[in-house]
């Protein structure tokens, strides 16, 4: 079940067609999403993730399951750390060769924020995953793809829906021979202050994988979470406290700076209270922001036609520690947010130890990290330079985290009925207790729900129908049973086709074209012989004579025209299909025998010619035959006959029929041909009568 993917023997198929699914990350955590996807020889790779209570290789998915050469799209949700921050090094350290693509606004923060990344990373040069200039060259990789765009690779179609969550965050649904598999990524069904809710996809897939980061909790309702985070904030203020909100540096913090410069501006007795957001992206990430407002919800749009929201009247950018004046109260929000390392944790550091601080921690926290150890409020703590701590501060989790809760999900899951569950994206008791609520939700026993491990894979199988459609002008008339449908077949990904040939132009990028073939064969003989043979054995063999040249052509089935060219040569003509060659095989043959009778006709008839002349003709014919075969033929000095082709030689023993040649294939070619070519040209005896 866990063994590799690149050493996996395709089993045989039980009732259809195989899909493999394999968490790579995020199965039974929160952290490195990345799932594997298989389905009839077409490989999809759902985002490119670290884990961020690792550093260096151990916060990879678990890359070395697979082949990354055999991908052929990679797609990437949204741009937070552990759903693409081991993007540039999968496309430039490993030897992953397919497609990547992400929404406009996730392109463009994804190289911020990775940017960032590298440079607060407190990790050795030998443990960095990748630098800057491999970001640099991952961004040149990366196509971009528009919500509700349909694109189509190597026979995979996929397309996006809005995931809220974050800015351009995207839930991707791939359809691959008609199967339907919806990724989620993270996403919340609830509209915030500046981004629009997820969106129902308007197809049912055969499968959902969905994230379960809260499980069975349930969000408090906004205004009362709003309401808590205030109130923190203005009573550790009036206290003489600093309040730390460490947070990622994109996504939930605009969320809540806008709530943050909202209560502000409703309470001048503030205004002398600074508010600072303590990132080195501070200035850039509001850029990013300002440029995508037509990406975010009414409310934003509406409020940007009077004045910029990303515009704050009461919050001043903070690039470092340095430029900080620590005097009086003050609010910073800082990242990272989990506190693993940067102006978040120089501050907590300084901080921590006094109990009029406050520390709010605003969304979701990973286990592992500091954030998630402070939680639980242990009297101590172990700061960066080794020393420990007593912790007096206040901590206080009011998670503005954009999750779906249970109730969002399971709604979600009811209003879309999968019959297939994957959970990913969640702590495996979370997860578990997901798994049971969401069985009684579904008690009928047709929805089955699944909870893989890293590197665990689930295996289903899909029954395709093989099916071409009738189009153009074969679809004009519906064929009654039993009747014979004759067009071309055009098979493009996994849909095939039946339409007429003038139709190929119109509804492919295909077009027609016609062959026509001639041959000259050797013949001196009557052509009214020739003419009696082909009446004897075809029904319909009509005779007229070329306006040019005068000389006598035959038409055999209006499919093959034969013409006497000389004296010594007739000419077959026709259009290349499986009948016409057909015809055309068995008219050589005809005249073939004909040629090879006249010596034995003269030789009766006339008693003249002898033996050695009868010979002569019949190596003529033979000659000819090789020349039409190999193109290059002539006698050598030793009487044999040479024979080139594309710079490899042959030589043929006329008598013994054995063959001499340095190139095996060309040699056993000759041998062939000449055995074939004996055998036509040998005399049938004369009957006596």
């Amino acid at each position: 079940m866990a063994s590799s993917l690149k050493r996996r023997e395709q089993p045989v198929s039980r009732d259809g067609d195989q899909l493999i699914i394999t968490p790579l990350g995020a199965g039974n955590e929160v952290g490195r999403s990345c799932v594997y996807m298989s389905f009839k020889g077409k490989t999809i790779l759902f985002d490119c993730g670290i884990h961020p209570a690792y550093s260096g290789m151990a916060a990879l998915p678990y890359f070395d399951e697979i082949d990354p050469s055999s991908i052929d799209v990679l797609l990437i949700t949204h741009f937070h750390l552990d759903h693409a921050a081991s993007l540039p090094y999968f496309l430039e350290k490993t030897t992953f060769k397919g497609r990547v693509f992400m929404t406009h606004a996730t392109k463009a923060i994804y190289k911020l924020l990775l940017t960032d990344y590298v440079k607060v990373s407190k990790v050795s040069v030998e443990d960095m995953l990748f630098d800057e200039q491999d970001i640099n060259r991952s961004m040149d990789k990366i196509e971009v793809i528009d919500f509700h765009q349909t694109v189509e690779v190597n026979g995979i179609k996929f397309w996006c829906y809005t995931a809220g969550h974050v800015l351009g965050a995207a839930m991707f649904m791939v359809d691959v021979a008609g199967v339907r598999v919806l990724y989620t990524g993270d996403y919340s069904r609830e509209e915030d202050r500046h981004l629009r809710a997820a969106e129902l996809p308007q197809f049912s897939p055969d499968l959902c994988i969905i994230e379960s980061t809260y499980g069975v909790q349930l969000h408090q309702p906004r205004h009362i979470r709003e309401k808590r985070f205030t109130d923190v904030i203005h009573s550790t203020i009036s206290q003489g406290g600093r309040v730390l909100i460490p947070v990622f540096a994109l996504g939930r913090a605009q969320e809540l700076l806008l709530i943050l410069d909202e209560y502000w501006s409703n309470h001048p007795d503030l205004h002398n209270i600074p508010i600072y957001y303590a990132s080195p992206l501070a200035k850039k990430c509001m850029a990013v922001y300002q440029t995508y407002i037509l990406s975010m919800n009414d409310r934003i749009r509406n409020q940007f036609a009077n004045s910029n929201p990303f515009v704050f009247k009461h919050i001043s950018p903070l690039s470092s520690i340095d430029d900080f004046r620590d005097v009086g109260p003050s609010v910073v929000m800082a990242s990272p947010g989990g506190l693993q390392s940067g102006l978040s944790r120089q501050l907590f550091d300084m901080w921590c130890s006094d109990k009029k601080n406050s520390c709010v921690l605003p969304g979701y926290v990973v286990e592992g990290t500091l954030a998630k150890t402070i939680i639980s409020e242990p009297k101590e703590v172990t700061l960066m330079n080794g020393l420990t701590a007593p912790l007096n501060m206040q901590v206080h989790y009011i998670s503005f985290s954009a999750h779906a809760d249970y109730a969002q999900t399971s709604t979600f899951l009811k209003e879309l009925t999968p019959p297939n569950i994957i959970l990913v994206h969640g702590e495996a008791n979370e997860m578990m207790r997901l798994k049971q609520k969401l069985m009684t939700e579904f008690p009928d026993g047709n929805t089955k729900i699944i909870t893989p491990k890293n590197c665990q894979s689930v295996e289903m199988y899909f029954s395709s129908d093989k099916m071409a459609k009738a189009i153009g002008r074969l679809a004009e008339k519906t064929p009654e049973v039993g009747d014979t449908v004759s067009g071309i077949l055009v098979k493009k990904g996994f849909t095939c086709q039946i339409m007429a040939p003038d139709d190929l132009h119109v509804f492919s990028q295909l077009s027609t074209a016609n062959v026509t073939q001639r041959i000259t064969i050797p013949f001196s003989g009557a052509f009214g012989v020739v003419k009696h043979r082909l009446e004897k054995i075809y029904e319909s063999v009509d005779s007229s004579t070329d306006e040019e040249s005068g000389v006598p052509v035959l038409k055999v089935h209006d499919r093959v025209t034969v013409k006497q060219e000389s004296e010594k040569h007739v000419s077959l003509q026709w259009p290349s299909d499986p009948i016409s060659d057909m015809v055309s095989d068995s008219i050589v043959a005809l005249v073939l025998n004909i040629s090879r009778e006249v010596p034995r006709i003269v030789v009766d008839e006339d008693a003249v010619k002898s033996e050695e002349e009868n010979e002569k003709k019949v190596e003529k014919v033979v000659y000819a035959l090789l020349r039409s075969l190999f193109g290059d033929v002539k006698l050598g000095e030793n009487g044999k006959l040479v024979i080139s082709v594309d710079g490899n030689v042959a030589q043929l023993d006329k008598l013994s029929g054995e063959v001499e040649s340095e190139n095996e294939g060309l040699k056993e070619r000759v041998r062939v041909a000449f055995q074939r070519i004996r055998s036509a040209v040998k005399p049938i005896p004369l009957s006596e009568s």
